[in-house]
């Protein structure tokens, strides 16, 4: 399966595993699984940083690195993602979500996601499960 992280699956995946059920980390843990982020997530996460968001004080570039060296793919936004774009109903206006979605949908990606108004689109978008409190750092992927 291909699958591709919402920006806070990312950050959950990366910085508290534990956050995830059982299930989501054993699906990324998995090497027959090929598991993407977006640079859009990257990007989201640099400015909310710049803007002083306390829940977004990862260092990004740190992040790239470790994700990348975990084995994580990284998704460049293209025009056809952008374009893909105009097909997608308003039901959520977050710019990043929407990219992360069109992105999915134009690769086959499965888009793993908590936000119920990502969720709202249907597929590709799938519900991960999470536990309120995280307890290790991580990225177990080998």
């Amino acid at each position: 399966m291909r699958v591709l992280l919402d920006t806070h699956v990312l950050l959950w995946a990366a910085i508290t595993p534990d956050r995830l059920a059982a299930a989501t980390r054993a699906l990324l843990d998995d090497p027959a699984n090929e598991v993407l982020f977006s640079a859009a997530s990257l990007w989201e996460i640099a400015i909310k940083l710049a803007r002083g968001r306390e829940d977004f004080m990862v260092d990004p570039v740190g992040l790239r690195q470790a994700l990348l060296a975990a084995g994580y793919q990284e998704v460049a936004v293209t025009g056809a993602h952008a374009l893909a774009l105009l097909c997608l109903p308003d039901l959520h206006r977050d710019p990043f979500d929407r990219i992360l979605l069109a992105q999915a949908r134009v690769e086959d990606l499965v888009l793993l996601t908590a936000d119920d108004h990502l969720l709202r689109y249907g597929p590709p978008a799938r519900r991960v499960m999470v536990h309120p409190a995280p307890s290790q750092p991580g990225l177990r992927r080998p």
